[in-house]
C-alpha cells in the first residue's frame, strides 16, 4: 500500500495516481489535515507527500508528524517521494533549512539536470533542460548527505536525492489540465496568491503541458519501480 499525504483537495497526485492505478498498486490518498498522519510508516510500500499553499514554516502539528514519519521510513528502506511542500517538509525533516525565497517562482518554465542528475535513477536519460511547471514561494537548503539533481535559473536546489530511497522535487510533473485550472481559480482566490497572469498560464498549457506529463510519466515510472522493489521484498 502506497499512502498520499495531501494539504489540501486541489493539490492531488494527478498523474502520480494514474500510474499507481496503471500498475495495480493500491494506494490510499489522505488528508492529513482533516484524516492525520499514520503514526507510523510500517507495512507501507511508498510514501508521495504533496504541495499545499502552507509552509514548514508555520510550526503546524501535522508537518511535524509527516516529518517524523518520512524519517521513520527512511530508516525503514520505504521509498518516499516529496512534490514542492512536500520536497520541503522531506528536507527539513533530514536537517535541511526551509525559508522563503527571494521571489517566487510560478509558472512553466525549465530545470536543469547536472552532476548526480545525469546519472540518477529516476532522471538518467530524460530531456535535459526538463519541461515543468512552478509554482513556490519557499525554497530549502539540502540536508546534510542529499545530492543535488536539478537547479533551475532563480533556485539551484530543485530536486534532490537523500539515501537510495528518498526523493523531493521542488517543481510539479503531476499535473494534469483540470489540476491546472482549480490551482489557478484558487490562486486568484487566495489573498496570498502568487499568480500574475492566469490567463498566460492556461494559454500556454497546450503547448507545454505535454512535455511535463511525457516526462513524469518516464520519472514517476522508476519512483514506481522502487515502490514495486518494496512491495516483492
Amino acid at each position: 500500500m502506497v499512502i498520499v499525504l495531501k494539504h489540501v483537495p486541489f493539490e492531488g497526485p494527478g498523474l502520480i495516481a494514474e500510474m499507481l492505478e496503471g500498475r495495480g498498486i493500491p494506494f490510499k490518498a489522505i488528508e492529513v489535515f482533516d484524516e492525520g498522519v499514520p503514526l507510523s510508516a510500517a507495512g507501507f510500500s511508498g510514501i508521495v507527500t504533496m504541495g499545499g499553499p502552507m509552509s514548514v514554516l508555520d510550526g503546524l502539528d501535522a508537518i511535524e508528524r509527516e516529518k517524523r514519519l518520512h524519517r521513520e521510513a527512511s530508516e525503514r528502506g520505504i521509498p518516499v517521494l516529496g512534490v514542492c511542500l512536500g520536497a520541503q517538509i522531506i528536507a527539513n525533516a533530514f536537517g535541511g533549512r526551509v525559508y522563503r525565497g527571494d521571489r517566487p517562482e510560478i509558472g512553466w518554465g525549465e530545470v536543469e539536470l547536472a552532476g548526480e542528475g545525469l546519472s540518477d535513477p529516476l532522471f538518467a536519460g530524460v530531456d535535459n533542460p526538463l519541461s515543468v511547471l512552478h509554482w513556490h514561494g519557499d525554497t530549502f537548503d539540502l540536508p546534510p548527505g542529499a545530492v543535488r539533481l536539478a537547479s533551475s535559473d532563480r533556485y539551484e536546489n530543485q530536486a534532490f536525492r537523500f539515501g537510495e530511497m528518498i526523493y523531493g522535487f521542488q517543481f510539479h510533473l503531476e499535473m494534469n489540465s483540470d489540476m491546472v485550472r482549480e490551482w489557478a481559480e484558487a490562486d486568484q482566490a487566495s489573498d496570498d496568491g502568487l499568480l500574475n497572469d492566469p490567463g498566460e498560464l492556461l494559454e500556454k498549457m497546450k503547448d507545454r503541458l505535454g512535455p511535463v506529463r511525457f516526462s513524469g510519466a518516464l520519472v514517476f515510472g522508476r519512483f514506481l519501480d522502487l515502490v514495486a522493489g518494496r512491495r516483492n521484498c
